[in-house]
C-alpha cells in the first residue's frame, strides 16, 4: 500500500514542501475543539493534526486505514494519554450513530471513490449540533501545486479528483449541505477547511 510505504517520510516531505500549511492546519482545527469534546479523526495519517487536537479535547480517537501511518501517529502522539489509535475504514465506521462531538477528516476527500458517501458516514457518527471538520488541499494556482500532485501520483498516490475553492464549495452544495463555513490556511499548497454543524 502506497501510504504504508511513504509513512516514514511523509512528515518530512510535507514539512519541506508545505511547512506553513502542514503546521498551521492542526492549529486552525484545534480552535474548533472544546475541552469536553469526544473527537473522531479519520484519515489521521501521521498524526500531524492529532497532535494539535489532543491537548484541546477530552478524548481523541485517531483512525486511519494505513498501518504504516498509524505507526507514525503512535510516535507523534505518545505524550497524550487521551488518544486512542485504531485502524478503520472511514467509509464504513464500526460505531453507533450520534457518538462524537466533533468528526475530523483531513486531506482525504480527493482520494475517495465516493466522497459524498464518506461525508454522510462522518455525519452519521456525529452528534446533532456537533461539527464535521473536513480540510482539503486546494489548487489556488496551477503551477507548483500541479507538479506536487503529479509527483505524488507518479509515486503511487491515487488521486480521484482535485479541488479549487469553487469546486470544493460546489462539492458540499451538491451533497445538500447549505450552511457550510470555510476557512483557509494559506501557503504553498493552501488548505480549505469546511465546517458543518450537524442539524
Amino acid at each position: 500500500m502506497f501510504w504504508d510505504q511513504v509513512s516514514g517520510l511523509y512528515d518530512l516531505f510535507e514539512t519541506i514542501y508545505n511547512r506553513k500549511v502542514y503546521q498551521g492546519l492542526g492549529e486552525k482545527i484545534a480552535e474548533q475543539i472544546k475541552p469536553d469534546d469526544l473527537v473522531l479523526e479519520c484519515a489521521c495519517g501521521t498524526g500531524a493534526i492529532s497532535r494539535s487536537i489532543a491537548p484541546k479535547c477530552r478524548q481523541l480517537i485517531a483512525t486511519d486505514f494505513s498501518v504504516g501511518m498509524l505507526r507514525q501517529t503512535r510516535k507523534n502522539c505518545q505524550n497524550y494519554n487521551n488518544v486512542k489509535i485504531k485502524r478503520a475504514d472511514m467509509t464504513h465506521l464500526k460505531c453507533r450513530d450520534n457518538r462524537f462531538d466533533v468528526v475530523v477528516a483531513g486531506n482525504v476527500i480527493h482520494l475517495l471513490e465516493d466522497p459524498h458517501a464518506a461525508v454522510k458516514e462522518l455525519e452519521r457518527v456525529c452528534k446533532p449540533g456537533g461539527k464535521l471538520i473536513i480540510p482539503t488541499y486546494i489548487n489556488a494556482s496551477r503551477g507548483v501545486n500541479q507538479l506536487a500532485v503529479q509527483l505524488l501520483a507518479f509515486a503511487g498516490a491515487n488521486f480521484k479528483r482535485q479541488f479549487d475553492m469553487d469546486s470544493y464549495q460546489k462539492f458540499f452544495a451538491d451533497a445538500g449541505y447549505e450552511d457550510v463555513t470555510y476557512d483557509i490556511v494559506s501557503g504553498r499548497m493552501p488548505c480549505a477547511v469546511a465546517i458543518i454543524i450537524k442539524k
